[in-house]
């Protein structure tokens, strides 16, 4: 039986006002067209010297600013050094995997195969196509990428920049986080230096390197605009990551290449766009993906703290909404908090005795607002430890103790 992960994962009360649809960033030809992005016109340097020579009419000695990009590294060719050192530990990689189309049931049952024959419909297989980025952490041959670009490949090659190409083993993925290791056989390889995501700042330049739309060891630069993006903030509740925001440009291909600083250190790796948008491209933290890279490489797997809840954050809007819908049902009486609206039967917040209606007030002694507070702190929880959770039920307080379990994987249960 198939098991869908409903473990914090925000209930949708109401679809309007919902980010836009999430696209990831991984390019096939089996896939629908991802449409491409239209480009408003930059402002030149052009223009900017043109303004500069209408300053001169009040300004005696007027001083020309440099562009903000500039400004952050001192130096105005600061990319195409940062390209030069790294851009040979950047790679392509293409996947394919082999689709059966499945036969209705009913042309099995012999009754109508009495009057189909020979005629009834057969099983066909067609070959999926698809192709992302990625880079080289060990120079033994381990890179890394997005799930999503591996996922359910039969076959992985890899393409360094040089033009060499190799057979790709696929050493684990995460769809939790989206991170993907890769093993070819190969040494000597340029790596890339790793960066410390967990100190960024908006506003610091950024360069991507990728495969964008088939298009090679294709640059691109721009800026952090943001940091700690939930997940639900860009439409990805299923995942767990607080991601990076840079409007440095990225499109399907870019998926699992790095997001560089001005030292040409990986500091991100880019994985997701939403559709639609301009400038708004979403990548996840490079300690994320070391961390999970290590665990993939270790083990073929990461287990997740799991409890088994579907949740929201209360607000007064949706309070009155509950209220309307629920009426004397359902005694709620908080103000804020996490509000349980489901609970998995058999799970390990079924099994401490969480219930619907229950307001989460803390976990492990720290306060929680929102769902964002209770995914980070038990997905920080060890996997069988006793986690203390403080609910308001009913207008009590009640102290309980979850066990979290791993989170159960697609196809299991």
């Amino acid at each position: 039986m198939k098991t869908t992960n409903r473990d914090l994962a925000p209930k949708k009360i109401d679809t309007r006002g919902l980010p836009h649809r999430l696209w990831m960033l991984s390019y096939g030809l089996a896939v629908v067209f991802l449409g491409s992005c239209s480009v408003l016109p930059a402002k030149t340097f052009e223009t900017r010297q043109s303004e500069t020579q209408a300053q001169k009419t009040i300004e005696t000695n007027p001083v020309i600013a440099p562009l903000p990009i500039i400004s952050s590294s001192g130096d105005p060719n600061f990319v195409v050094k940062v390209v030069q050192q790294v851009g040979s530990a950047v790679v392509r990689i293409d996947s394919s995997r082999t689709i059966t189309s499945r036969v209705p049931d009913e042309f099995n049952d012999p009754f109508f195969r009495r009057f189909f024959g020979n005629n009834a419909p057969q099983p066909k297989q067609q070959i999926e196509r698809g192709s992302g980025s990625g880079f080289i952490i060990n120079s033994s041959g381990q890179i890394v990428t997005n799930s999503h670009v591996v996922d359910g490949a039969d076959r992985v090659t890899v393409t360094l920049k040089d033009g060499r190409t190799f057979d790709g083993k696929v050493l684990g993925e995460d769809p939790v986080t989206d991170v993907a290791t890769i093993k070819i056989n190969a040494n000597n390889l340029p790596t890339l230096s790793v960066g410390n995501s967990d100190t960024l700042q908006p506003g610091e330049a950024v360069i991507a390197i990728g495969n964008p739309l088939g298009l090679n060891n294709t640059v691109t630069s721009g800026i952090i605009s943001a940091t700690g993006r939930s997940s639900s903030d860009i439409g990805a509740s299923d995942k767990r990551v607080d991601y990076i925001q840079t409007d440095a440009a990225i499109n399907p291909g870019n998926s699992g290449g790095p997001l560089l600083n001005t030292r040409g250190q990986v500091i991100a790796m880019n994985t997701a766009i939403i559709r639609g948008a301009q400038g708004l491209g979403f990548a996840i933290p490079i300690n994320t993906v070391q961390r999970i890279a290590q665990e993939l490489i270790a083990n073929g797997k990461v287990d997740h703290p799991y409890l088994g809840v579907q949740m929201v954050t209360l607000t007064p809007e949706i309070k009155e909404r509950i209220k309307n819908t629920a009426g004397d049902r359902l005694n709620l009486q908080a103000d804020d908090g996490v509000l349980l609206v489901d609970i998995v039967p058999r799970s390990p917040a079924s099994t401490a005795g969480l219930r619907v209606g229950d307001v989460i007030k803390t976990i492990n002694n720290q306060p929680v607002t929102k769902i964002e507070d209770v995914q980070k702190l038990v997905e920080n929880s060890k996997i069988g430890a006793r986690l203390p959770i403080e609910v308001e039920r009913n207008g009590q307080t009640v102290q309980l103790a979850v066990q979290p379990a791993p989170l159960p994987m697609r196809g299991e249960g």
